[in-house]
């Protein structure tokens, strides 16, 4: 069983930046592949970016290439998200997913655990 908690998120101007973090419970933290998906209101939850179980890997949705940056601490059980340069179109609620598998994967139904969410807005 894994917990995730985000935290991080808030209300930002155009072009500003944001680090969400997400805080693991248990002794596994490193088996799994974590991701960031996100929610606007009225779409469909999306991936946003992911990291393999080791952190050697990373992935971005072309939205957030470029802007954005995933990483991992498996000392601190910590999954993070730098995002920079953001846009209006990035507002949405934004939730650390782990999976058991070991490498990442773009669809939510591969992910076992998800927090509550964290909720970013980008004001023009």
């Amino acid at each position: 069983q894994v917990q995730l908690v985000e935290s991080g998120g808030g209300l930002v101007q155009a072009g500003g930046s944001l680090r969400l973090s997400c805080a693991a419970s248990g002794r596994t933290f490193s088996r799994y592949a974590m991701a960031w998906f996100r929610q606007a209101p009225g779409k469909e939850r999306e991936f946003a970016s992911g990291i393999s179980a080791s952190g050697g890997s990373t992935y971005y949705a072309d939205s957030v290439k470029g802007r954005v940056t995933i990483s991992r601490d498996n000392a601190k059980n910590t999954l993070y998200l730098q995002m920079n340069s953001l846009k209006p179109e990035d507002t949405a609620v934004y939730y650390c997913a782990a999976s058991a598998y070991s490498s990442v994967y773009t669809s939510s139904l591969k992910y076992n655990y998800w927090g509550q969410g964290t909720q970013v807005t980008v004001s023009s």
